[in-house]
């Protein structure tokens, strides 16, 4: 009996997130030509745009002219300084690391 309440459970879940797939698959995507001016955002720009995400966050909420996220970016290197930087404001996983005596 509980196998089944389990089951069930698990199917509904997963037709819940196959439903807002295809949902989600419908969304405006902006074509990336008319985000693109000058060069590409680096490493650099990545960092810091990670360490005043929360800002750009808040702000983004209330105008449409600001973004979290360069989307002019040169890829892997401008997501690494992104996540670094978000790591860096927020202390990073190192904090609640513990030793054992």
């Amino acid at each position: 009996m509980k196998a089944s309440k389990t089951f069930r459970k698990t199917a509904i879940a997963l037709a819940a997130v196959a439903i807002l797939l295809t949902i989600a698959s419908c969304a405006h995507v902006t074509p990336i030509e008319e985000c693109v001016n000058d060069e590409p955002y680096g490493f650099w720009f990545g960092l810091w745009h990670g360490v005043i995400a929360p800002f750009s966050f808040v702000i983004s909420l209330f105008s449409d002219d600001v973004a979290m996220y360069g989307v002019n970016n040169n890829g892997g290197w401008y997501d690494f300084g992104f996540v670094l930087g978000a790591g860096i404001l927020f202390g990073g996983g190192g904090r609640n690391a513990k030793r054992r005596p």
